[in-house]
């Protein structure tokens, strides 16, 4: 009776069900690689600026608890570079574990509990843990999202887009300009020789793509007073100011990493180098490793510290050499004066919590 048989039951379609390795790659979003925001993430000046916070977060010094190793450390200078957070959610074997994705409630802006995503290699998963059990780490917190961390590029869309847009152009047009490409003026010849003439011209890319008649308008009058002197198509792009807008487009990005413009000059030393390098471990690093070690202490119940200008020498060796010398000298003459050694450190505002103005 076929086209009319009718089947027992309908089929059954069967799909897959979303929850392999392929699946779990197609559902990452963007801003877990390169960000919240997608622009200038990518850019080298970018990168440069997210290695110097993982590499400064990973030699950091940590005293007060074993679970935050230089690989967390790492993974979390680079979230905080890119996202402005980063979570880790505490096992009771002793460990922390990198969260890919979270959710959080609130009460008062204090967070109170998680649901985060862990990822693995054949799929992800999802849990809950009170605030207790997971490490928050942030940045460029707001007073309006309190419980939220913002990335130095979503504090700087401004710039961002603008070095995007730059870069992006100056891509575009070293990729379609006819760069080194020429009209080269030639007198009237027959058909055929100026056939096998262009002929020759093919595979030679960057020297000669055109030609043109001089009998035209290709030099701009006739033969007698023409000028055989080859055009070249080559854009000037001095005059639309690329160098100018990618230098300032740059050093922008530059400053909201905290990382100081001369460190890129071409006229960089050695004394600028280094003074680049203490800014960003001493105006940076150190308050966010703080700010690490403050959230550290709370949810592991332990003194924490967190040191990241021991390791990257970021001082002044001849500097703090001359220092300790004064202090020494000074002291001994307290000594031999009869004045208590503390009580003098105190008066010039030296040492831990000594009420300094």
């Amino acid at each position: 009776m076929w086209p009319f048989t009718k089947r027992a039951e309908p089929e059954t379609e069967k799909r897959s069900s979303m929850s392999g390795f392929t699946a779990e790659l197609m559902s990452a979003r963007e801003s877990y690689i390169s960000g919240r925001r997608g622009i200038a993430e990518l850019t080298g000046t970018t990168q440069m600026c997210v290695s110097l916070w993982e590499g400064g977060l990973a030699l950091a010094d940590i005293e007060g608890t074993p679970l935050l190793s230089r690989r967390h450390m790492a993974m979390a200078g680079r979230a905080l570079a890119l996202r402005g957070e980063a979570v880790f959610l505490i096992r009771d074997t002793g460990q922390v574990v990198p969260c890919s994705d979270w959710d959080l409630s609130t009460r008062d802006g204090v967070p109170r509990a998680y649901r985060v995503s862990i990822a693995e290699a054949g799929g992800g998963k999802t849990q809950t843990a009170l605030a207790a059990e997971v490490l928050h780490f942030r940045t460029g917190v707001d007073g309006v999202v309190p419980w939220a961390g913002s990335a130095p590029l979503k504090r700087a869309q401004l710039t961002a887009g603008m070095l995007q847009a730059v870069e992006t152009a100056l891509s575009e047009a070293y990729d379609d300009m006819p760069l080194g490409s020429q009209i080269v003026p030639m007198p009237e010849s027959p058909e055929t020789d100026n056939e096998t003439l262009s002929r020759s011209f093919r595979g030679r890319r960057g020297r000669i793509l055109l030609r043109e008649s001089v009998n035209v308008t290709a030099g701009g009058g006739p033969a007698p007073a023409q000028d055989w002197k080859p055009s070249d198509l080559s854009p000037d792009l001095s005059r639309s100011m690329t160098r100018e807008s990618l230098d300032a487009a740059r050093a922008s990005i530059l400053g909201v990493f905290g990382v100081l413009p001369g460190l890129l000059s071409s006229t960089t030393t050695g004394p600028m180098v280094r003074e680049a390098q203490r800014h960003v471990a001493q105006w940076v690093l150190q308050p966010m490793a703080a700010l690490m070690a403050e959230e550290a202490s709370e949810k592991l119940g332990a003194p924490v510290a967190i040191d990241v200008m021991r390791p990257l020498q970021a001082f002044d060796a001849g500097g703090r050499a001359r220092a300790a010398a004064g202090i020494v000298q000074a002291l001994a003459q307290a000594k031999e004066a009869g004045v208590d050694p503390e009580l003098a450190m105190k008066l010039v505002s030296w040492g831990a919590n000594d009420a300094a103005a």
